[in-house]
């Protein structure tokens, strides 16, 4: 008895062990990739999809982490960045389009600059403020100057990136048309527009002119730049100019020239001149004035003899905004204390070139927290 309780206990035993060992040896061959299957990443020693897709997450998280560290130090440099448009023109006026950033220095109040940014620059949205002086000076050259102007608006705005608005002035200032980018509502604007002749001597208030109110108030209420305070990343810019149709008299404004010359710097407005006007009539076109107007803001100054020089006139002024350089770069005066600052720009080795940009801009001022 005592043998076959042992044999049966024995037998049991070995009947468990065997069952172990098949098990084990399922689980292994399941494990083992069948022919032609591939590996899972656990079996090579890779990390699973899972833990791929937390990896990515984790590096990109770092990656937006990066970008905020850099996209703030941006911002701050991006507020003290002064951005500089330029034009170059050869001895017979032609536009030059091959600067190269090595021929460039920037002086500001006498000391060279660093400079971060340089590229030509033809596609940079533009906002255009036509100022047409209805005077008495201009009764007989106002309808080409009507026409011609047109023209130009037509040509050169580009519907949804450029904008431009329609003013009149005589002994005060009238809006003809807001900022627009439709070329429709602008060619209504222009059909508007209609010459009135006023009876009175050259000098008295019928024949006045507020030329200086009339710059001032397109730049600072039509075209004003609302980050001149704090100039705007070289991606940001856009362009303001005012084209001025007039002889170039005031007799009537409540500001002066530099007023005027002023509030197109603080707003960021260059200003083309073209003095046209009765030279017969009237005093004739102050050239002097309008040549200022134009170089202190980084404009030109044109005299035209006829329409056909007018309609050239304005072709070159297109030609001129399209063919335009940007140059921006952070002053080594960092004082934000509101003083304006004289720029001078250097072209190194081309003396048959002349460069032109604005004089200068005024600093922000520090804010002050309440």
């Amino acid at each position: 008895m005592p043998d076959e309780r042992f044999e049966d206990t024995y037998m049991k035993s070995a009947a468990t062990v065997l069952a172990a060992i098949l098990f084990l040896t399922a689980v292994a061959l399941a494990q083992r990739p069948r022919p032609g299957a591939k590996p899972t990443p656990q079996q090579r020693g890779e990390k699973s999809a899972t833990d791929q897709q937390k990896a990515r997450q984790d590096k990109k998280q770092q990656g937006k982490d990066d970008e905020v560290a850099i996209g703030d130090d941006t911002l701050r440099l991006g507020t003290d960045l002064v951005n500089l448009l330029f034009s170059a023109v050869d001895r017979n006026n032609r536009v030059v389009s091959d600067i190269r950033p090595e021929e460039i220095t920037i002086f500001e109040d006498g000391r060279q600059q660093q400079v971060f940014t340089f590229k030509r620059e033809a596609t940079l949205p533009i906002n255009i403020a036509i100022l047409m002086d209805l005077s008495g000076s201009q009764e007989y050259t106002f309808p080409q100057e009507k026409m011609a102007a047109g023209s130009f608006l037509r040509s050169i705005i580009r519907p949804g990136k450029d904008s431009a608005a329609i003013l009149t002035f005589q002994d005060d200032v009238e809006l003809v048309q807001g900022l627009s980018s439709r070329i429709d509502s602008l060619n209504r604007a222009f059909d508007q527009i209609q010459y009135s002749r006023r009876f009175g001597s050259s000098s008295s208030r019928r024949q006045a002119t507020a030329l200086y109110d009339a710059i001032y108030i397109a730049s600072d209420e039509v075209l004003a730049r609302d980050d001149y305070r704090s100039p705007a990343t070289d991606d940001t810019v856009t362009r303001r100019a005012i084209i001025l149709l007039t002889d170039g008299v005031d007799n009537a404004s409540n500001r002066k020239l530099d007023d005027a010359i002023e509030r197109a710097w603080r707003a960021g407005v260059v200003i083309y001149s073209i003095g046209i006007g009765d030279r017969f009539r009237f005093e004739g076109v102050r050239e002097d004035v309008l040549r200022r107007l134009s170089e202190e803001t980084g404009g030109r100054a044109y005299f035209p003899q006829g329409p056909d020089d007018l309609m050239d006139d304005f072709r070159q002024i297109e030609n001129e905004l399209r063919s335009q350089y940007l140059v921006a770069y952070s002053p080594s005066n960092t004082a934000r204390d509101g003083s304006f600052r004289r720029i001078e720009v250097r072209l190194n080795g081309r003396d048959d070139v002349r460069i032109i940009h604005r004089r200068g801009y005024y600093a922000a001022m520090e804010e002050v927290k309440k």
